[in-house]
């Protein structure tokens, strides 16, 4: 247990800021899953309606460092990819 008030503080921060992440990346997970339900559906409409909605969570979670950029693009590329294919 660390003695310092800035060590205290900074664990307080961190634990902050890391159940911020969680949720951010829960919402994320929970937004790529619902536009590949939807692929599954066959519903390309509703689901290029959708990606715009799981692209701006993907460029928010890269802008915050919440994941890294290149990780963001990538996964942009290969569910841009996914919806081709099911179009």
């Amino acid at each position: 247990m660390p003695r310092r008030r800035t060590s205290l503080k900074s664990n307080r921060v961190n634990k902050r800021r890391h159940t911020r992440n969680v949720k951010a990346k829960l919402q994320l997970k929970k937004a790529i899953k619902q536009f590949q339900e939807l692929l599954a559906k066959k519903d390309s409409v509703e689901a290029k309606k959708f990606i715009s909605k799981v692209f701006s969570q993907l460029d928010k979670a890269a802008k915050k460092n919440i994941i890294h950029p290149g990780m963001a693009n990538r996964k942009k590329s290969r569910l841009m990819r996914r919806l081709g294919k099911s179009a």
